[in-house]
Parts: structure tokens; sequence; C-alpha cells
């Protein structure tokens, strides 16, 4: 299959905490679905599985373009400091319903001792059921593709600094206090 690639965003946020405080995994398939719905006006819910494979599994409801997501996100790396996910999700339109395909991944740098800088990036590309979809409406994939765009890089900037404010949270709890001498 040529690739169809709708979306490729990557943005970046701060997070005051020190690196060896962030666990994006332990954040992922933690998260409170009152935290998931607070990183963008957008999220529904969200909660978390394990897929039939026994990887773990984050479940994201959300409403991008006017479009219902459920993104079935499935852990394929799940490094402290690096997370990637892939979904084959369910996109519920006036016309039906189809799927399409995404890359979430999330990454994190030392700044310096007491920050990092966060990277969130999403790549959609259109499953085979996607392009047929669009080829039984008439609409021309790059038609589509010229739409998404703007919402989707819309979508994934202002989840990106709410993303990493959570983040900072979930490093911050509990933290035990420093040692003085």
């Amino acid at each position: 299959m040529e690739d169809y690639e709708v979306v490729n965003s990557s943005f970046t946020a701060t997070i005051n905490a020190p690196i060896d405080r962030i666990d994006l995994p332990e954040w992922c398939f933690s998260l409170s679905e009152k935290e998931y719905q607070g990183c963008s006006p957008a999220h529904i819910t969200a909660g978390f599985t394990t897929a039939p494979d026994g990887r773990r599994m984050s479940i994201n409801v959300e409403i991008i373009g006017g479009s219902l997501m459920v993104q079935h996100y499935v852990e394929t790396l799940g490094n402290k400091d690096h997370l990637v996910l892939e979904s084959i999700s369910d996109i519920f339109t006036p016309t039906g319903r189809t799927t399409i395909k995404v890359l979430w991944e999330m990454s994190v740098k030392a700044i310096d001792g007491e920050r990092c800088e966060f990277t969130n990036h999403v790549r959609t590309t259109a499953t085979d059921d996607f392009k047929s979809f669009l080829d039984r409406q008439g609409i021309p994939f790059d038609v589509f593709r010229a739409q998404r765009q703007p919402m989707s890089i819309a979508h994934n900037r202002g989840e990106t600094p709410l993303f990493a404010a959570s983040i900072e949270r979930a490093a911050l709890r509990n933290r035990a206090p420093r040692l003085v001498g």
C-alpha cells in the first residue's frame, strides 16, 4: 500500500520536573478520565486495557473536526522517556464509519536537572478501508487531507502543553522530600 499520510505533526512543551521523575508509560496507562479530559476540550474519555496479545492498550475517545474517534493505542515501545503507541482507530462520521491508522509518539529529554522538553508527535495514515470510504463518496484523498490537516494540527498544538502539564503533575506527585545536608 502506498503511504497515504494524512497528518504528521509534532509539538513540544516544557515539563518542570527532572527527567528521572518522569515515566511516560506509567502516566499514559494510569491517566484518569478527568485528567485526560483536562488535556483538550475535544477529549471525551480514556481508559486502559490489554490487547489480545497481552500488550498494554490505551483507549481514547475524542472528537476532531466533528468526527468521533475511538483510538485503540497499543504500546509498541514503552521506555520511561519514550512511548510509542499505534492504533487502527475507528472514525464515526455523518456519512458512516471507517478506520485510520494513528501513530502517537511521546518523548522527553532533559533540558537541565529540573526541566525536560516534552515532544508530542502524531502521524495518521489512511487505511485501505479509509481510502475506499473516500472513494465511495467521490472525495479525492488530497482534498480530504487539505481539510483535515488544519484541524488535527490545531488539536495536537493545543493538547501538547496540557499533556506536558499533566505529566509534570504526575512526576511531582508524592515526590519524596530532598535531603539537605
